[in-house]
């Protein structure tokens, strides 16, 4: 990215205050960069721990698996996934607020004992896995947000922070040279002066 200039004291004010701006802004957005990278850390490990729960609650209750025959499907619903967004380092994620679920009545005399228990394991394991979903898309969310400060951190850091500094630097250093020559150019005109003086006295 080339940084446009002019060789005067209004491009180097402009330029000055530019350099500032993202000296000063650099340290914030690398300690928001650490804080996404280890939020989606969070994020992946709770959705991971969350998938393991829900693969061993599976496995806890595969001695029913016979029973889930007779278990009528239509018996719970889910009406509703309440989310909330929750600022995480600044950025808005989801997060799961409750879960809204429909139970048809049924008869414990004629239906078998174990249904009520069937309706909470079935509570238990839509619970797991719509909240290891919502943790996914937060980590999602968080990793789109870091890589995009990354990018900004980046681009501060490596291109227009020297950027800046470079262009300040041509253009004292080509002030300092227009101001030698006038320096120098003065001097020479003063000199004639004296030298036409001198002629005219002589």
């Amino acid at each position: 990215m080339a940084i446009r200039f002019q060789y005067n004291k209004t491009s180097l004010n402009n330029l000055g205050k530019q350099l500032k701006m993202r000296q000063k802004a650099l340290p914030t957005l690398q300690s928001k960069e650490s804080a996404l990278r280890l939020e989606v850390r969070k994020a992946k490990d709770y959705s991971a721990r969350l998938v393991a729960d829900l693969e061993a609650a599976l496995k806890k209750y595969d001695y029913l698996a016979a029973l889930w025959n007779e278990f009528d499907p239509g018996l719970i619903s889910i009406t509703d996934v309440e989310l909330e967004t929750v600022k995480v380092a600044g950025v808005k994620t989801p997060s799961l607020k409750g879960i809204t679920y429909e139970i048809l009545p049924f008869n414990a005399f004629v239906k078998p004992a174990w249904f009520a228990d069937g309706v909470a394991i079935l509570k238990e394991l839509s619970r797991l896995g719509i909240e290891s979903e919502v943790y996914l898309e937060k980590s999602r969310i968080l990793e789109f947000q870091r890589k995009k400060t990354t990018q900004k951190v980046n681009l501060y850091e490596k291109v227009q922070i020297p950027g800046y500094k470079e262009a300040i630097r041509k253009i004292k250093r080509y002030m300092e040279d227009e101001e030698n020559l006038s320096k120098a150019s003065s001097k020479i005109v003063k000199g004639r002066h004296a030298a036409e003086e001198e002629e005219e006295e002589l």
